[in-house]
């Protein structure tokens, strides 16, 4: 099973959604987890509707900080938009991605939300698919 370590600045929006929309993507078939490089205090609350909306409910999640040790446990690092900064560590990968920003084009609020979502959404399924697609699949019961 591969692991991808999503990160953003906060940890409250983007990674903990690229987290949630992975979960859901590839199932237990990839382990994903996520952290910030300045950690909020909380989830953003449109993030999470947002998210609801398509059925993956990351209400339970907490913000929590970027380690050198959490980036040596992924197999991938993923950092989401332009501002989170991740060294690599023994040889971890890291990618970005420059994620959609609807407020750049005057949207706001939860019509915003859909958009990054939508984005991250689409990017979750291509990484799973490109992740899982050397895995053996198990026989149907």
């Amino acid at each position: 099973m591969s692991s991808v370590l999503f990160v953003c600045v906060r940890n409250g929006g983007k990674s903990q959604m690229a987290e949630g929309l992975m979960r859901a993507a590839a199932g237990d078939a990839v382990a994903a987890s996520s952290a910030g490089t300045r950690p909020g205090t909380g989830l953003n609350a449109l993030s999470v509707e947002s998210l609801r909306e398509v059925g993956v409910d990351i209400s339970g999640g907490v913000p929590r900080a970027l380690t050198a040790d959490l980036v040596a446990a992924a197999d991938l690092v993923v950092t989401l938009g332009a501002e989170a900064h991740v060294e690599p560590v023994d040889g971890t990968p890291v990618e970005n991605w420059d994620t959609d920003e609807p407020s750049e084009r005057g949207i706001e609020g939860l019509e915003r939300m859909r958009l990054v979502r939508d984005d991250i959404a689409a990017r979750a399924a291509e990484l799973a698919a490109r992740l899982t697609a050397d895995q053996p699949k198990r026989p149907e019961t």
